[in-house]
């Protein structure tokens, strides 16, 4: 009896000799049923997605108005840095102005995505209005649609750009303190409004990260004998 023929009768019948010798073969259902079920995840994931925000929506004012508020916080630290020579106040001024363009970047590509113009013909802060945001969030007064809360004045501007020395550090501290007042109110209404997560995400960022730089503008005020301006929260 040759060697064929004893293999023969030592493999049972019906067995798949060319999958034991080729063990790849039993992977391939198993990766396959793992592709459907990544790809049913996935659909799963997308379907529960929120869809792209409309030109009206919650998200789309948040991103173009902060991105509008941003710039002049921006602005006001690129004049400050240029005045002080303190290391305190040139390094809060660097950290503003390299955070909120970042994130003014963020807000540029997210209404490119959602296939937006980066303005608006409807008001500032019209999305915002009229949704009981301001009670809850601690407002004094209610959201007005045409102003962002906390921006300097052009003439405030104007006087931050002619401040020399310690008068540029204390009007920057107080001005910015009230920016970031107006900027943490407007993030706080984009988490009650605002459905999509990375919106959501950011504007957490921005409630913690703002919150705490007022808390040591205030610090920063007091070591130069000077106070916040009026809160515009309660």
């Amino acid at each position: 009896m040759g060697i064929d023929s004893r293999l023969a009768h030592r493999v049972p019948a019906g067995s798949n000799l060319g999958a034991m010798k080729n063990p790849r073969s039993l992977l391939l259902p198993v990766a396959a049923a793992v592709v459907v079920v990544v790809a049913i995840v996935l659909l799963l994931v997308n379907l529960a997605r929120p869809g792209t925000p409309g030109d009206l929506s919650p998200e789309a004012g948040f991103a173009r108005d902060m991105g509008v508020h941003h710039a002049q916080a921006v602005e006001m630290s690129f004049a400050v840095r240029d005045e002080s020579t303190d290391d305190g106040v040139r390094t809060l001024a660097y950290d503003i102005i390299t955070t909120q363009s970042a994130q003014r970047g963020m807000f540029i590509g997210w209404l490119q995505q959602w296939d937006l113009s980066q303005a608006s013909s409807v008001k500032p802060m019209t999305w915002m209005a009229g949704h009981g945001h301001a009670a809850a969030a601690g407002v004094t007064a209610g959201v007005t649609p045409g102003v962002m809360p906390g921006m300097a004045t052009a003439d405030e501007m104007r006087q931050l750009a002619d401040a020399k020395g310690q008068a540029a550090e204390v009007l920057f501290l107080q001005l910015m303190i009230r920016h970031h007042e107006g900027g943490v109110e407007m993030a706080k209404g984009a988490l009650e409004l605002a459905e999509r997560p990375e919106v959501r995400n950011l504007a957490q960022h921005i409630v913690d990260g703002q919150t705490a730089e007022i808390d040591l503008m205030k610090e920063m005020l007091a070591t130069r004998g000077a106070q916040p301006l009026p809160s515009i929260l309660k």
